[in-house]
């Protein structure tokens, strides 16, 4: 815990020193305009507009004809722009911090090679100084050079893409030292959490996969292995030298229980090979699947002793709190339940799998119904999945009878004819009406394990269902509204 402690003060110290660069309000102004994405896609067009000024001028023109003033005046203006461009860039990041980048000095030598040589443009736009023979040889020649804007085009698009891909992560903590800017976080100085390594178009906005090799070669070459905790997504092996291991995991849901203990084992058994050994983890956006997993190591590993202190901090190393205080840990209630499933797992089970329980679902309570769908209950669909598979579904019409108690405000679907249920359970909710759907494309569903139901019933308020927890939803979702499920147990035949 002491070193953890000390990696934790040395990262908070960065992030003091990145507040301290934007303590003034003019600072954090300008950084907020050239950092915008409507700024970058302004200074691209601009590129644009003045590579056609100049091949027109060198294609078309005739070398007798006189351009007017006006004209270049306009390549002038967009040289002036990118001028101060830089200058801002420099104010907001500090020099010493703005050309220890190569690509910001050769841009900066590219972007005063070229005001120059619109300057002197100007200067030979005089009708005076055009009757003189020497000097129109000389500056003629000098049109080619601001084609050099074409390099300057290329050093845009790299910023339209770490934009992109700061837009993208939001306000997660990255890594930007020793010329990396990834979507990728030290939990502590053995785990990384970070969102999933990219090629294609996909790359323009999430992390390079070749960025992200580079960075695992460069500061843990062959002590690093990665896990995809991607269903939807993969990459070739070969790319972190087949060091990859792979749980199928949706996006928005959460690892079956015995997959959270066989991970954690098996990265314990890979971390006590080598104290140089670290992993790295990640599923779309490095933050909810990430983040449960995550959580439940950092509660094997005894780092943590409960599902609250692993959860706390994990969102606390994942959410750059500088830029915003948007949180960035583990979101969903059943990912947070399953932590906390994990917790006990570890200190009441000594990581072994409870007992096995099987039951059978005999009712399902909404409170505070009105105002959801028609309110009554009687558009609602349940299903209910085991095992990836759909294993039953009820409705009005099917396998289940839904009466509407209007005093209470409740809605009670009793199940006919529910098989038995055992371990990993997801009971989905859907609508034939308009209501609105969120994550897994449905209003509302909730994750639970059999073996950690008391007293055959479970009681969920609204901040522990999957969607109704987030706000955007609770205009249709009032304070009250809750999920109660009534179950039998079924004993086994002996």
């Amino acid at each position: 815990m002491e070193r953890l402690s000390r990696f934790h003060d040395d990262d908070d110290d960065e992030d003091i020193v990145f507040l301290n660069s934007y303590d003034s309000m003019i600072k954090r102004i300008v950084y907020s305009l050239t950092s915008s994405l409507t700024f970058r896609i302004f200074g691209i067009l601009l590129i644009f507009v003045d590579l056609s000024l100049i091949i027109t001028d060198l294609l078309v023109t005739e070398s007798t004809m006189h351009i007017p003033l006006e004209y270049r005046s306009i390549s002038l203006v967009i040289a002036l722009f990118f001028f101060v461009d830089v200058l801002l860039r420099v104010y907001v990041e500090g020099i010493q911090q703005y050309f220890s980048d190569i690509l910001n000095y050769l841009d900066s030598v590219i972007i005063v090679v070229t005001l120059l040589v619109d300057m002197i443009y100007m200067f030979y736009d005089f009708k005076s100084l055009q009757t003189i023979p020497r000097l129109t040889i000389l500056f003629r020649p000098l049109r080619l050079i601001i084609l050099i804007r074409v390099f300057h085009l290329a050093h845009q698009k790299r910023h339209l893409e770490k934009l992109a891909r700061r837009m993208v992560s939001g306000n997660k903590r990255r890594y930007k030292k020793d010329g990396f800017d990834l979507d990728l976080t030290y939990v502590t100085e053995r785990i990384i959490a970070m969102s999933f390594p990219s090629s294609g178009k996909e790359s323009f906005y999430r992390n390079p996969i070749k960025e992200v090799v580079r960075f695992l070669d460069t500061k843990h070459q062959d002590h690093y292995q990665v896990y995809n905790l991607c269903s939807e997504g993969a990459y070739d092996p070969k790319y972190f030298h087949y060091r990859v291991q792979r749980i199928m995991i949706d996006d928005h849901n959460v690892p079956t229980l015995s997959e959270m203990v066989a991970f954690t084992k098996e990265v314990d058994k890979w971390m006590a090979q080598d104290d140089e050994n670290v992993v790295v983890i990640h599923c779309k956006g490095g933050k909810g699947r990430t983040g449960t997993m995550i959580c439940a190591y950092l509660i094997a590993s005894e780092i943590f002793i409960t599902a609250e202190e692993s959860l706390y901090y994990f969102g606390e190393r994942r959410t750059d709190k500088s830029t915003s205080t948007k949180f960035q840990g583990v979101e969903t209630p059943s990912q947070n339940r399953y932590v906390g499933y994990f917790a006990d797992v570890k200190n009441i089970y000594n990581m072994t799998l409870p007992p096995r329980k099987t039951l059978k679902i005999k009712k399902i309570v909404i409170y505070s119904i009105h105002g959801i769908g028609k309110g009554n209950g009687n558009d609602l669909k349940v299903q209910i999945i085991m095992q990836h598979k759909i294993i039953f579904f009820c409705s009005a019409s099917k396998n289940c009878r839904i009466l509407h108690d209007v005093e209470t405000d409740s809605v009670i679907i009793h199940l006919s004819n529910c098989p038995p249920l055992y371990d990993d359970v997801k009971v989905q909710f859907l609508s034939s009406s308009d209501l609105p759907k969120y994550y897994d494309n449905c209003p509302f569903f909730f994750w639970f394990h059999t073996s950690f139901i008391q007293n055959n019933r479970l009681y969920l308020p609204r901040n522990e269902l999957d969607n109704p927890h987030k706000q955007k939803t609770w205009k249709i979702y009032r304070p009250e509204f809750a999920v109660e499920v009534y179950f039998d147990e079924v004993v086994a035949d002996t």
